[in-house]
């Protein structure tokens, strides 16, 4: 795909992308998705926020350096944001990151670091002025993962799978060059991440919930209990063209999200509403999937010729998603304060 320039939609021509507008790339994530082709699985962190953070924020030799690597899967990125403290209240972190000549000295621990165990880079965020108030004390850092004094240890998912680690850092020392935006800026630079991840990150899973409702349907009017279809039940039939009417609306948000990341390069604080209305109307379309099965769910596997498996592994992952990229109570927090001007919490 990085040969044939397809890897990089949106990306600058001279890392190997097509500059295309994000209205194409919208458009490219749909088809992508319509012809069921692979998810990004490992590499999503550098091609959906780290890359595109880089891009807008990063110097002439980091771009160099990293964006033709990520755009080719030479280089896997994890995200270092989260703590056992900080998790939705980001900006609590605690990561110290100390300078030392041409170097910081960090001390910390991570947790839900996507894909950590396998990462040749990390998207970290440090707390470099103790003093400062706590969004203005925050350094965004590139560090490779084979340096001395990091330990990764996976966390297993409600799947038994191994997407997340904890990381623990004991005096690890990070070139100062690695620094993304200024020293203490950190906070902006993280929401222009933030917004990436938001925003544009799940167009393709957004499309796929069409294909998932449609899915649904074809196995409700297969699925009999007591003699009769799911599909008979009304009541299933009007919320399942609710959902189908939600899922329109959110396609249109998205659509308009992207227009204003178009004019300005980065998604908008508009990236919040698209999170949260895409990710618990999968939940709720994770319930209808849940419900259309029944019983055959506790199976956890293919039965009787109906999709246990994939049903029930989307309608489980959907639990994650509310909490992932910011939860629900953030985003809802960012669009009363952000977008609807209501007054900040006291």
């Amino acid at each position: 795909m990085y040969d044939a320039g397809w890897a990089g939609i949106s990306w600058p021509k001279a890392f190997g992308g097509r500059e295309a507008s994000l209205v194409e790339q919208l458009i490219y994530y749909e088809e992508y998705a319509r012809a069921k082709a692979p998810y990004v699985g490992v590499n999503f962190v550098g091609l959906l926020h780290g890359g595109p953070t880089l891009i807008v924020e990063g110097t002439d030799a980091q771009k160099e350096k990293h964006i033709p690597h990520i755009l080719r899967g030479d280089q896997v990125w994890c995200q270092g944001f989260s703590e056992p403290s900080a998790g939705s209240d980001l900006a609590s972190l605690r990561t110290r990151a100390e300078r030392d000549g041409d170097h910081y000295v960090v001390n910390g621990q991570k947790i839900w670091t996507s894909f950590a165990q396998v990462a040749d880079y990390c998207e970290l965020l440090v707390r470099t002025d103790p003093d400062a108030p706590k969004h203005r004390g925050i350094s965004w850092l590139i560090m490779p993962m084979d340096l001395p004094g990091i330990d990764v240890r996976p966390l297993p998912t409600l799947h038994g799978e191994g997407e997340f680690s904890e990381v623990f850092l004991d005096n690890v020392r990070i070139p100062v060059e690695n620094l993304v935006g200024a020293e203490n800026d950190g906070w902006r630079v993280t929401n222009v991440t933030l917004r990436f991840e938001r925003g544009t990150a799940f167009a393709g899973e957004m499309y796929d919930l069409k294909r998932w409702l449609s899915e649904i349907a074809a196995e409700a009017q297969k699925v009999t209990s007591y003699g009769a279809r799911a599909w008979d039940d009304a009541g299933l039939r009007r919320e399942i063209g609710h959902l189908q009417a939600d899922i329109d609306a959110l396609w249109n948000l998205l659509k308009l999200s992207i227009g204003q990341a178009d004019e300005s390069g980065v998604p908008g604080v508009g990236a919040s509403a698209v999170k949260l209305f895409f990710t618990e109307l999968k939940q709720r379309i994770g319930d209808v999937a849940m419900r259309v099965l029944g019983r055959a769910v506790l199976g956890r596997s293919d039965m009787a010729g109906m999709p246990v498996q994939y049903f029930s592994y989307e309608a489980l992952q959907s639990l994650s998603m509310t909490i992932a990229a910011g939860s629900s109570q953030i985003q809802r927090k960012i669009i009363g304060e952000r977008i609807l001007g209501l007054p900040k919490d006291k």
